[in-house]
């Protein structure tokens, strides 16, 4: 059977265009694909459009408005999944609209579909005390503790997505005075980044117990599981959740529940922050594109500022204050003006 114009168009888009143009990472590739396999799915079950039937005249934007209806309303999806999966469409028309012109029309009304509004969820870090807990828990006296205190350590010393983490090889570190690492992110950008001197020192002496050099070694993973193999992001928020647990179970019943990988990320620019360090830097040092994404950490420490002095003071301004208006002396000075 011929394949429709369709599959033809998305089957380049996942495997040429998103990894060859885009750079795009195999995370990024599989969630664009799971977007499509339920658009796939929702066209045969519901709009009874068999697969191989499937044309890009029939994905119209009437159809898309009723596939991100269905994801919210019959699958029970939040607003961000239906934010993304409608994205992941938006991209794909975007490059159809290159690729197939005489789709153009049909794509421009694909794009003008809004994202819909959703309330952010309160940005989640931990005070320093937390943090600082946490990265003491390995215990150093076993290979596997060492690195996992180092691993933990250099995912918040440098405010590393975990994914930046689990892509780290040997050749990535350089061992100067001031150890650095290179982060490769998003679309494949990549930016440099000091580590702090205690940090430094354990990933050195991490590599020596590896009994591997930066140089020879330098295309293998930095932190493979235990069949050398790339970890998984559960497989990180296993390790860092034992040593949450640990913290909490030596006293801390304040620790936060559920502490994912991110919240490293999320805690160091905030320290940073309350450090007083310029958000540019931090900009820098996360990978953001644009410092208005950085700003969240700003809004949300003049946030908990003020929840502190809240607490802290009580308002003047209340009701108990004198009324201008009964103070009749003062009004008359006042029309005396």
């Amino acid at each position: 059977m011929k394949p429709t114009d369709f599959a033809g168009h998305l089957t380049k888009y996942l495997t040429v265009y998103l990894p060859a143009h885009q750079g795009a990472k195999s995370n990024t590739i599989h969630s664009y694909r799971d977007s499509f396999s339920l658009l796939i799915e929702y066209c045969r079950d519901r709009e009874r459009i068999p697969p191989e039937k499937l044309s890009v005249s029939r994905v119209d934007k009437r159809l898309i408005l009723r596939f991100i209806d269905w994801l919210e309303k019959e699958r029970g999806c939040s607003i961000s999944t239906r934010n993304h999966r409608l994205a992941s469409i938006r991209s794909f028309f975007a490059y159809l609209a290159v690729e197939a012109p005489e789709y153009l029309e049909q794509c421009q009304r694909i794009f003008s579909i809004p994202m819909k509004k959703a309330k952010k969820p309160p940005l989640k870090y931990l005070t320093l005390e937390h943090t600082k807990a946490i990265l003491s828990q390995p215990d150093r006296t076993t290979f596997r503790g060492k690195r996992d205190a180092v691993l933990l350590s250099i995912l918040y010393d440098t405010g590393a997505r975990v994914q930046e983490l689990i892509d780290m090889k040997y050749g990535d570190i350089a061992l100067n005075d001031t150890v650095t690492i290179t982060l490769t992110g998003k679309g494949g950008k990549s930016r440099i980044v000091p580590l702090m001197q205690p940090t430094g020192e354990l990933l050195k002496q991490y590599i020596y117990n590896t009994g591997k050099s930066v140089a020879v070694n330098r295309n293998e993973l930095l932190f493979p599981n235990k069949h050398g193999k790339k970890y998984t992001r559960a497989g990180i928020t296993y390790i860092l959740q034992k040593c949450v647990e640990s913290a909490r179970n030596q006293g801390l019943s304040d620790m936060p529940e559920n502490v994912t990988p991110h919240w490293l990320r999320h805690s160091k620019a905030m320290h940073l922050l309350q450090a007083g360090v310029n958000l540019v830097y931090i900009r820098d040092l996360l990978g953001h594109a644009d410092i208005t994404t950085t700003e969240i950490y700003a809004r949300a420490d003049e946030k908990m500022k003020l929840e502190a002095l809240t607490k802290a003071y009580n308002n003047p301004t209340d009701s108990e204050l004198p009324s201008w208006k009964k103070d009749r002396d003062l009004l008359d000075w006042l029309k005396s003006l």
